[in-house]
């Protein structure tokens, strides 16, 4: 009981506090200040201080002017007034502000005479709206000008000490305003830096998370590309193998026949050899990948990989043929390693991120396109008490699919489910014309997570076994779960 009603006090504090409050990964930073100026709930707050400061000092400062020092009750008022008001609009114009609180006082050095011990020259009264004024211009004002606030400040108190013709009273009101001003002016200069310090780490964060989501977009394309290019190789190499055969099986073939299709043979090698330095140009530093890409017919060894994590798996195959170790003929291979990928990037990350949830995957040929679908359930009661394997993502998680279904002209939709699980739906063109609609359209990613992009496919999780783990991951269709009935989520 007492640890739930300190929750709400802590809850209750970090809702009444302007600033400093803890925020989540990838949220900026809440500021108070912007340009120089209070914002938000910390104007809010400083604005109905000040009006209750006037509220009191007003009157009281009037009435010590008219009872201490035997001025009339129009010109107190008056004096009060000059030197209280302009805390109301400090927060907008804070040099003005000060102008004015100074020129006040100036004219009350002029007007009032001291009498006996009474403070001089700055009345009690009067210091605090002037403190106030002096914060609040600190936060917007440059160094230069705080230092010429101070030192005018100092000269009205020096000035004070002239007047007040020794009066031991004026030498104390000089000393402490001196420290208490420049007290004031430190602690809104110090407030000025710290929120300037924090807009740089907002501006950082921002370029850092642009750049990142632009080099996760360039390694997937890079990555795709890689893949593409032994497909593109394969048929270059039957090319050159029929162009150069032809003379040989075609007996009679006339001499610029022949001719013609040496020429092909010739570009053909010659487009090989380009490629082959593209592929260099992809690769960098990493190597040359061994592994033969994925296709459909591996896609039972994927299921059966990712049944063995944990993830009950339902696999459903219509209108297509999965001959073990065989490619499916009739299906062109990059719609084939699409989508072996997309299907097991929907695995990884529903063993990342939704414990103990099932998932079912459909793979749909019909005339035009190949559909496939993974759907998650919620994460099961018994997964639940188990935290995710990557509770924190960074909104990429469909940056790959995207990318292979935009390659495609294909379409690529993404959404939570009604029972609190998530739906992605992939339709790969089997003709080169693509399908009706946008290339490589997603629906928007539930705000409560979008999926990690560049987590690392669980290595005994959903990767097929002879398939090596893709070191920068396409990025998946599953996110974090929020408790025990949210399922994966991009």
């Amino acid at each position: 009981m007492m640890a739930v009603r300190r929750k709400r006090v802590r809850g209750a504090l970090r809702r009444a506090l302007p600033f400093g409050r803890g925020r989540r990964p990838g949220r900026p930073p809440r500021t108070f200040l912007r340009d120089g100026l209070l914002v938000g709930r910390a104007r809010r707050y400083a604005l109905l201080a000040s009006i209750a400061m006037v509220a009191i000092v007003l009157p009281a400062e009037a009435h010590i002017l008219v009872t201490d020092y035997e001025v009339t009750e129009g010109i107190a008022t008056g004096l009060a007034a000059g030197q209280t008001l302009p805390l109301l609009f400090c927060f907008s114009r804070p040099r003005a502000s000060w102008a004015y609180a100074f020129a006040a006082e100036l004219v009350v050095l002029v007007m009032v005479e001291p009498h006996g011990d009474h403070p001089w020259s700055w009345l009690v009264p009067a210091i605090f709206p002037y403190l106030g004024i002096l914060v609040t211009a600190a936060l917007r004002e440059s160094r230069r000008m705080l230092i010429a606030m101070w030192l005018a400040t100092l000269a009205a108190g020096a000035a004070g000490t002239v007047t007040g013709d020794g009066i031991e009273a004026a030498q104390v009101n000089f000393r402490l305003m001196a420290f208490l001003s420049a007290g004031a002016l430190l602690l809104g200069y110090g407030l000025q830096q710290w929120a300037g310090s924090q807009q740089r780490l907002v501006e950082a964060e921002r370029i850092t998370e642009a750049e990142r989501a632009r080099r996760t977009l360039l390694e997937e394309r890079a990555r795709i590309a890689r893949e593409l290019h032994d497909v593109v190789a394969h048929h270059m190499s039957v090319i050159t193998v029929q162009a150069d055969s032809a003379p040989y099986r075609i007996p009679g073939l006339a001499q610029p026949v022949v001719d013609e299709f040496a020429s092909i043979a010739a570009e053909a090698r010659g487009s090989l050899t380009e490629m082959r330095r593209l592929l260099d140009v992809l690769r960098g530093e990493e190597g040359a990948e061994r592994a033969p890409q994925p296709d459909l017919a591996r896609l039972p060894e994927l299921a059966e990989a990712t049944r063995r994590a944990g993830v009950p798996v339902e696999l459903t195959v219509d209108g297509l043929d999965l001959p073990a170790g065989q490619r499916v003929p009739d299906v062109p291979e990059p719609v084939q390693v699409s989508t072996f990928r997309i299907v097991q990037e929907a695995l990884s990350n529903v063993v990342r991120h939704a414990p103990g949830a099932s998932a079912t995957v459909s793979v749909k040929r019909d005339a035009a396109a190949l559909r496939v679908t993974v759907v998650n359930g919620p994460a099961a009661a018994s997964g639940a008490d188990r935290p995710p394997v990557e509770a924190v993502t960074t909104g990429h998680g469909l940056v790959g699919m995207r990318e292979r279904v935009s390659i495609l002209r294909g379409t690529l939709e993404a959404g939570p489910g009604p029972d609190g699980g998530y739906r992605v739906a992939a339709v790969l063109p089997l003709t080169a014309e693509g399908v009706t609609g946008p290339a490589g359209v997603a629906a928007p990613a539930d705000p409560g997570g979008p999926a990690d992009p560049g987590a690392p496919a669980d290595p005994g999780a959903a990767a097929a076994p002879a398939t090596p783990t893709d070191p920068g991951g396409p990025g998946g269709a599953a996110g974090r779960p929020r408790g025990a009935d949210a399922g994966a989520r991009p």
